[in-house]
């Protein structure tokens, strides 16, 4: 799996929603070869036809359910969620496995939470702790889903958490917190998106394998967010603040918040030059760009 040069890889993409597509240009702008299978993974016949048909030396696999307008629409729709995040993720991973492709799974670090208590005394979670939150059916999802192709050795698992980019998309953590008066005063890791992805696609061309905190050093607060924003993009923003139990008496079923250890993923990535920006770097380029695009 690690025998072809970076520049002769043709990655194959699963999925065509936000990070799918923010994947798609990175790897344009690069000059790489990809291809957005139109495939659902549910269907194992129609993702071994697409892998047979394109001959892909890397997979990546961005496709699952979350549900809108949030995670709660998979309290109504068990079966979906399992289909597409359980069955439809070890189509890809397990056909990937057979035909020798490196795969790169966009998973989610929601497999954990720690009260706010907790959080304050508690070391971040690293990769070898093992998963355990289930309160929502997205994250059991989620969770069976890790516990299932953790042992591919194909495998390269992302574990993504409140996705942050410069843009204002319904799945942004950002546009969603704008869209709100009232937020929760909660800190725990995010993913960077702009400074992330092409770190993912690094690890992805030299076939690494196994499971990393994909998210940004330091702890983000949705505060902090509502700052940053009013200090680049909304000078006239106001919000209030809500303490979690408020916000979890209006959710169908209960979130989970957690801070990630990423030693791990910083170290891998250096070994390739690539450096991972700390949080508050991270966050003011996210929020200069959006300035800079007007939005």
């Amino acid at each position: 799996m690690g025998s072809n040069t970076p520049e002769s890889q043709i990655f194959l993409m699963f999925g065509n929603g936000w990070i799918a597509n923010l994947m798609k240009d990175i790897l344009l702008e690069q000059g790489k070869t990809i291809i957005m299978s139109k495939a659902r993974i549910e269907s194992r016949e129609q993702v071994l036809s697409e892998l047979t048909k394109h001959k892909p030396t890397r997979v990546i696999n961005c496709a699952s359910t979350r549900g809108t307008p949030n995670v709660d629409w998979c309290e109504d729709h068990k079966v979906e969620t399992v289909r597409s995040n359980i069955l439809g993720v070890l189509n890809v991973v397990d056909t990937c496995f057979q035909l020798g492709i490196h795969v790169t799974q966009i998973g989610s670090a929601c497999i954990y939470t720690l009260s706010e208590e907790e959080i304050k005394h508690q070391p971040p979670f690293k990769e070898t702790d093992e998963p355990f939150y289930q309160g929502s059916w997205y994250s059991r999802s989620r969770l069976l889903s890790e516990l299932s192709i953790r042992h591919y050795s194909n495998l390269l698992l992302l574990r993504i958490r409140l996705p942050i980019a410069a843009d204002l998309h319904k799945n942004n953590h950002i546009g969603r917190l704008l869209k709100y008066e009232k937020i929760v005063d909660l800190t725990g890791s995010g993913t960077v998106l702009p400074n992330l992805l092409p770190g993912a696609l690094v690890l992805s061309e030299h076939a690494v394998t196994g499971i990393y905190n994909f998210v940004t050093p330091g702890q983000i607060s949705n505060v902090e967010l509502m700052e940053l924003a009013k200090k680049y993009i909304r000078p006239d923003l106001t919000w209030q603040t809500f303490v979690l139990d408020d916000m979890l008496s209006t959710l169908r079923a209960p979130r989970s918040n957690c801070i990630m250890d990423t030693t791990k993923l910083q170290k891998k990535l250096r070994e390739y030059g690539y450096e991972v920006k700390e949080r508050r770097e991270a966050l003011e380029e996210v929020f200069q760009i959006m300035a800079e695009k007007g939005l």
